[in-house]
């Protein structure tokens, strides 16, 4: 959906209205002037729900406290879980979940998980140095968390450490009603009667990296033999995930997707990572300067030419884009506080995040023939995470309030949105002041979201829109603002409008702002 600038900038002088008169540059002296024309006349595909997916790994404190505390804790909780996250996680419709890793995954033998919490093992995990895990979560745990916040089941399976048949009889034992097998018999006494539902199953995860350090070849291999094995019950829906390549880490990206792509066996989708991490010294989550700004931002769009590259070498096997794209890990992810345990991921969430989440998702809009799943990394307590606690005490991130902000684009369909504007410039880093989307949302209303990455400049952004334009905006004194426990409420949505200028709606977006609005 991109032009280059020249191709815009003609469709926008034949669209928009011209400035009305001095008064609108007076009033605009300071700020840089963009335009955003939406193509109400070319629909693309539906903008799939789960793109606004989520993340729980066994990692740090993402699980126990963040999401379980169990059902003796003075921490107010729903059979265990805390009520504060389930809240606020049903709040914003989380669509999907994907559980248990991620690495965690690789070394996770689900039996440890299942029947009475008191007589489970405690393991050593091997990914994460000195951190052990008491397996008090386990299989019923998550889908019935999944159950109790509506959203899908992800789970990933385990193809380094444990074998086709240890897979097949996990989904036999979460999705099967036949009552003479043992398994269903198991997990009746175990508590659970009925099926679980468990839409989506992953055949392994980095299998370049800690699923195995597997060369492309080979673990396409794995992949076919694997899902062979991991079958669900005749008629009941399950998508089977491939585990796809990375550009960090991963060796030959390219060849690994090739390869996956040429051997997809019985899977239907295949996964993608992509942190916006630096290559060398990630830096810290607050207290970064304009340059941390900047290059981090940068960091995200490149998600883009990622995503494009991924797509045409599915095309060239799959030219129909009957195989989709998951892309179920991807956020920001920096250098942990020096007082968080070592391996925890822990790192506060600043309003740069907020920025790192709209282009991103921005960018799915973008990209919906392919894209249908993505899952940020992750929900509590972890790397780019929606919400961080810390014992009794809770908290939203910025990163939580565009999910909120940006929850009607869920499912809608979406129109190329051309925009044409300065280019913001630091160091060496350079991109467009002003991103966009826009979408008719299934309540039939038209939804627009706007982004400013720009730090220090306000934007005055014309569209070829008409009618009224009202939402919410996301911005923040400093580029580094963020939510404490103390202070739990500096960066948080407040109302927004546009304005009509000669006959069309027109945003004065403040510098370093998010806003999604509908069109009335």
């Amino acid at each position: 959906m991109r032009t280059c600038l020249a191709l815009i900038g003609i469709l926008i002088a034949a669209a928009l209205p011209a400035p009305n008169g001095r008064a609108a540059a007076q009033d605009n002296a300071a700020a840089v002037s963009a335009d955003v024309v939406v193509n109400l006349d070319a629909p693309g595909p539906v903008i799939a729900k789960h793109i606004y997916g989520q993340f729980a790994e066994h990692l740090g404190r993402g699980i126990y406290e963040g999401i379980w505390v169990g059902e003796k804790s003075t921490i107010p909780n729903i059979r265990g879980y805390r009520r504060d996250v389930v809240e606020a996680l049903r709040h914003i419709h989380v669509p999907v979940i994907r559980w248990p890793g991620g690495c965690f995954s690789e070394i996770y033998d689900w039996r440890d998980g299942i029947g009475p919490r008191a007589k489970r093992p405690t393991r050593v995990t091997m990914n994460w140095p000195n951190t052990i895990d008491t397996n008090q979560f386990g299989t019923h745990e998550f889908l019935d968390f999944a159950e109790l916040i509506g959203a899908d089941a992800y789970v990933s399976g385990n193809v380094g450490s444990m074998t086709p048949r240890d897979m097949a009889q996990w989904i036999e034992y979460m999705t099967s009603d036949q009552p003479e097998s043992t398994l269903v018999q198991q997990r009746k006494s175990n508590g659970r009667d009925k099926a679980w539902r468990v839409p989506f199953f992953g055949i392994g995860n980095e299998t370049w990296g800690c699923g195995g350090e597997m060369r492309p070849d080979y673990a396409a291999d794995v992949n076919a033999r694997y899902a062979i094995f991991a079958r669900a019950p005749s008629g009941y829906p399950m998508v089977k995930v491939a585990s796809g390549a990375s550009v960090q880490g991963g060796g030959d990206f390219e060849a690994f997707t090739t390869a996956m792509m040429a051997h997809m066996g019985a899977t239907q989708a295949l996964s993608f990572h992509y942190y916006a991490m630096p290559d060398g010294a990630k830096g810290p989550a607050v207290g970064f300067d304009e340059d941390g700004w900047a290059n981090e931002l940068s960091l995200a769009l490149r998600m883009e030419p990622l995503v494009s590259r991924t797509e045409a070498i599915m095309d060239r096997t799959d030219p129909e884009r009957k195989i989709a794209l998951f892309v179920d890990e991807w956020g920001s992810w920096y250098t942990q506080p020096p007082e968080a345990p070592e391996g925890a991921h822990y790192q506060q969430n600043s309003l740069r995040d907020a920025m790192v989440a709209a282009l991103t998702l921005d960018i799915f809009h973008r990209h919906t023939a392919r894209v249908r799943m993505a899952n940020i990394a992750q929900m509590v307590n972890v790397l780019q995470s929606m919400i961080l606690t810390d014992k009794q005490k809770m908290l939203l991130t910025p990163t939580y309030h565009v999910f909120d902000m940006y929850q009607p684009f869920m499912d809608a369909t979406p129109f190329p949105a051309l925009v044409a504007s300065p280019t913001y410039t630091k160091g060496k880093v350079s991109m467009s002041t002003i991103d966009a989307s826009a979408a008719r949302g299934k309540d039939g209303k038209l939804y627009l979201s706007l982004v400013n990455v720009s730090p220090n400049k306000a934007a005055h952004v014309r569209t070829n829109l008409t009618g009224t334009a009202r939402g919410r905006l996301l911005t923040a004194p400093q580029i580094d603002s963020h939510n404490s426990f103390d202070a739990p409420d500096t960066v948080k949505p407040v109302p927004f409008a546009g304005r009509v200028e000669a006959d069309h709606i027109v945003f004065d977006m403040p510098a370093k702002s998010i806003a999604v609005v509908r069109i009335d």
